[in-house]
């Protein structure tokens, strides 16, 4: 069966590196509010996934969506027993609700883009976390933190860095990519609730 993160790391990676070199793909795909509004480019919600500002910003988002997508395709077949299209119901519909609050705040802002699959991947991620809350990350590659530590201060940062911004990151869309991953994965499979109760009331590290 074919792996819709397979798929997905490959078509955003050909097109974010076309996109480098070419301001005017970069700017028809980019996620730019006014656009949306006045002119009802409603894609750019999607397209904007699509594209990266640097190679270091691809890496990062398709590094982790390789992890973590792979496993939540397995978790959402195996574990939940879903169909194998959830996890691409899930991708695409997180980079939507990732980007609406952005877009309700900075609709007429002219000077405002945003771009990247960071909201979708933190859906993914922590979508993965919900279910497996007391599996190990590496945090910068090589300091240990249970999942459900890290969704914690997560969560904390982005809050905190979204309402102190300047520093071109958009957080919102990281925070609320974060928490559309959790909704989705419990509205299709409202089990996941009390098994992440029971993993709660029995850590492991």
């Amino acid at each position: 069966m074919t792996s819709f993160t397979v798929v997905i790391i490959a078509v955003t990676s050909l097109i974010s590196f076309l996109a480098f070199n070419n301001h005017k793909l970069m700017d028809t795909l980019i996620f730019w509010p006014p656009a949306v509004h006045m002119r009802h480019q409603y894609y750019r919600f999607i397209t904007c996934g699509l594209i990266h500002a640097d190679f270091i910003h691809l890496l990062f988002n398709m590094f982790t969506l390789y992890f973590f997508g792979k496993a939540l395709e397995t978790y959402y077949m195996g574990e939940l027993g879903l169909k194998h299209y959830y996890f691409l119901i899930l991708y695409i519909s997180a980079l939507i609700a990732a980007n609406i609050p952005t877009y309700l705040k900075r609709k007429d802002d002219y000077n405002y883009r945003s771009l990247g699959a960071s909201g979708a991947v933190c859906a993914v991620l922590f979508a993965t976390i919900l279910i497996h809350p007391w599996d190990r990350l590496y945090l910068y590659g090589g300091i240990p933190m249970p999942a459900i530590l890290y969704t914690i201060l997560f969560l904390i940062y982005s809050v905190y860095m979204s309402k102190r911004g300047g520093d071109n990151v958009n957080h919102d869309a990281h925070l609320w990519g974060a928490l559309y991953g959790i909704l989705f994965t419990v509205a299709v499979s409202p089990g996941v609730v009390p098994t992440f109760i029971n993993e709660l009331r029995n850590p492991r590290f």
